[in-house]
């Protein structure tokens, strides 16, 4: 087994994907529209879906915006530095809550991203020894 895709409902498929592509650096995998349920579906990710984890991005025609709730957490992304992917990332236009830096009470160093409809992404700085926290 292994972990396939997240979902993401989204309010502006466009604004989202351009988000993720320019701002975030992930490629476009596959788009599609379902004209009888009215809903567009696009893939993006850093690597195909056969050699990686994607996201999924739903679009529900007329729906431009949901509650996130209090559940949802973030997405978590390696980086090799997490200071230079929060300017390159601000430089795009992404909004940055959290700057770079220690994790509370650990030395991992981390830094949040926000895309346009609110869900955050935790930015991880990639260490020499792979562990985390």
């Amino acid at each position: 087994m292994r972990l396939l895709h997240t979902m993401l409902r989204v309010g502006d498929m466009d604004r989202s994907i351009d988000f993720y592509t320019r701002v975030m650096g992930m490629h476009l995998l596959r788009k599609h529209d379902n004209e009888e349920y009215q809903y567009t579906l696009a893939f993006i990710g850093y690597q195909p879906e056969s050699e990686g984890t994607v996201l999924e991005l739903t679009y529900n025609w007329g729906v431009s915006e949901y509650n996130l709730g209090t559940a949802y957490g973030h997405i978590a992304i390696e980086v090799d530095n997490a200071a230079a992917a929060c300017e390159k990332i601000r430089t795009n236009g992404g909004k940055v809550t959290r700057e770079a830096g220690p994790v509370k009470g650990g030395s991992t160093v981390i830094a949040f991203v926000e895309d346009p409809d609110g869900y955050k992404i935790e930015l991880i700085e990639k260490r020499a020894d792979d562990g985390h926290f």
